[in-house]
């Protein structure tokens, strides 16, 4: 009695909690949650045909070298890339000797400390050495950008979602709020120090406009420099920062893909040529084989089994 007692409560309790379940499911499909204003204004990254794309990708070393003048010009006045080291460049086909000038030109020094008096000190960058970070702390960069601290670039397409277009999307996206659309959405208005920007993930970024207007970097190959381009090749960049051995994992990826063919049809053959007879031969064992009946037949007429 205590057991039916039992099950009855706990056929109760399972019944409540089932229509509990399906009371919410229904009211949310009845009511559904209205999208915010961030929800509804927030746009999804556009489409960046780039050469890396695709299983069969390659950089367009060119590109790559318009995208690192954009980000030494524009970028790397507030971004760092300490994942990169300045003889990473010759695999955009820098030589030697422009890597060195590059690292020595290069308009932040690296931190070091004075061999004479231990204090700290700067020196001119080194082919070997990584980009420094054009802020000396974290407290210096928020300082000096509203309290937003501005990202590393080394990864970014990689920790972004949205990759390269992500990035391209928010460089070119900046926009002006009209007055019907802080008067439709006001929760949504631009503070002071912010900007307007519908492909970051809040609508307000902190970053002003990097890219302001076309010829803004004078490039020497002589492509016209629009802010789209320049938007576009630092994209490309940035990701050969994030993934500078791409060409070689797809190098990798193709030949494991023929060895692999080449491995299937080979056992296919091998198979055919060596195995298949052997399984389709069929050898007679146990008391059904010919000679085995013959013998047992003889068997049994000498002892005079019938059968």
């Amino acid at each position: 009695m205590v057991r039916k007692i039992g099950y009855l409560v706990g056929f109760g309790f399972v019944l409540a909690l089932l229509l509990s379940l399906w009371s919410n499911v229904k009211d949310a499909i009845a009511n559904p949650t209205p999208e915010s204003a961030t929800e509804q204004l927030h746009k999804e990254p556009r489409p960046l045909s780039l050469a890396s794309d695709g299983p069969f990708g390659r950089f367009d070393r060119a590109q790559l070298q318009r995208g690192f003048q954009v980000y030494s010009e524009v970028c790397s006045a507030c971004h760092s890339l300490k994942y990169v080291a300045f003889y990473d460049l010759a695999q955009l086909g820098y030589t030697p000797a422009e890597i060195k000038k590059i690292a020595s030109d290069w308009k932040t020094e690296v931190p070091t400390v004075n061999p004479d008096t231990g204090e700290a000190s700067t020196r001119k960058a080194l082919a070997s050495d990584h980009f420094p970070s054009p802020f000396a702390n974290e407290t210096a960069a928020r300082a000096a950008n509203n309290n937003a601290l501005p990202p590393d670039l080394s990864l970014i397409t990689k920790a972004r979602e949205g990759g390269a277009p992500y990035v391209h999307s928010l460089i070119t996206g900046y926009a002006a709020q009209t007055p019907d659309l802080v008067r439709k959405y006001p929760e949504v208005k631009t503070p002071t120090g912010l900007h307007y920007n519908p492909y970051f993930a809040n609508l307000n970024i902190a970053m002003p406009p990097p890219l302001t207007s076309d010829g803004q970097v004078e490039y020497k190959d002589g492509t016209k420099p629009t802010v789209d381009q320049m938007a576009k090749d630092v994209s490309a960049f940035l990701v050969w920062t994030a993934e500078p051995k791409l060409e070689n994992r797809h190098r990798a990826g193709l030949a494991a893909i023929v060895f692999l063919l080449f491995g299937t049809v080979f056992a296919y053959f091998a198979y055919r040529t060596i195995w298949a007879e052997a399984k389709r031969k069929v050898q007679a064992k146990g008391p059904l084989d010919p000679e085995h009946r013959a013998t047992m037949d003889k068997q049994k007429a000498e002892h005079g089994i019938a059968g």
